[in-house]
């Protein structure tokens, strides 16, 4: 099934994607330059929902501002790339072009419709992103784990197909032992991704918690940062992530609920989680569902 979607995508995507090592750059443009100019269609902004597996949480209001400005003068100068759902679209690549279309004011944007599976929507989702658009280290760590997941890729396998190094992802994989809370500064910038690096090999959270507040309230340097941990001896976290896959079955019920309802169901921990973008979206979900809500 796999392959037989990306053979659909013609010859260079084929190879593209069979390639060892992928590019998004050279992904979009083969789309985008060998697509027909009467193939490339107005959709509503309204029908489009996020790629289920779009790693990025956060996004940069500033810059979607300054976009959504120029789009306002000049109009969105490249289609953006969708996939048919069974209610609207979900986006291929092009999410920041549609978030600022619509804050815009625009109900249409221009995209070429394209079929693509599951997997083949992870790696542009987490392409697009770490090749083009800089996700936190937070947010890459989280897409390379569940990319893992999804995939049984080995850290090394994965290094490879993204083209990153084997100390690049244990690095960023580390990362996600932290305590939430540090997490958080790190995303927001408190403390840099050395600074971090650093913390995540230590063995106390209590230590960890007691560090990070000295990085904040004092300044403390990434190499005073070593010399405490080397100082006090404590004991170093190994960079192993252990990987808990899904059952077979709660798998097939995952994938089998994403097809049906077009969003990126969950199923973990004795619980289905349905996620939704608007109210519009949920109402969507509930008429697929079959479920009325009396007045």
């Amino acid at each position: 099934m796999q392959n037989n979607n990306r053979k659909a995508l013609g010859k260079g995507l084929e190879q593209l994607f069979n390639s060892e090592q992928l590019d998004f750059s050279s992904f979009e443009h083969e789309i985008v330059t060998t697509t027909p100019e009467s193939e490339v269609k107005e959709i509503n902004i309204d029908e489009i929902r996020s790629n289920p597996y779009q790693p990025r949480i956060h996004f940069d209001e500033i810059a979607l501002k300054e976009l959504a400005d120029s789009i306002k003068e000049h109009g969105v100068f490249e289609p953006i790339i969708v996939k048919k759902s069974i209610k609207g679209y979900e986006l291929v690549a092009g999410e920041r072009r549609t978030k600022a279309s619509k804050l815009a004011g625009l109900d249409k944007i221009p995209a070429i419709v394209k079929d693509f599976d599951d997997q083949a929507m992870m790696e542009i989702a987490l392409l697009e992103n770490i090749q083009r658009e800089d996700l936190s280290p937070i947010e890459e760590a989280q897409a390379y784990k569940n990319f893992m997941i999804k995939t049984n890729m080995t850290q090394e396998e994965l290094a490879a197909r993204f083209g990153k190094s084997r100390s690049h992802i244990t690095n960023l994989l580390g990362l996600l032992s932290l305590p939430e809370d540090v997490q958080e500064d790190l995303i927001k910038g408190n403390i840099s991704m050395s600074h971090a690096r650093v913390l995540s090999k230590l063995e106390s959270v209590d230590q960890i918690k007691d560090l990070n507040d000295k990085i904040k309230k004092e300044g403390l340097s990434v190499r005073s940062l070593e010399d405490i941990s080397k100082d006090t001896e404590v004991l170093k976290r190994k960079h192993t992530i252990k990987i808990k896959e899904l059952p077979a079955k709660h798998r097939i019920y995952e994938n089998t609920l994403r097809e049906i309802i077009g969003t990126k169901v969950c199923v973990s921990s004795n619980k289905v989680t349905i996620p939704f973008d608007s109210d519009s979206d949920l109402d969507r979900i509930m008429e697929i569902l079959n479920i009325e809500i009396g007045e």
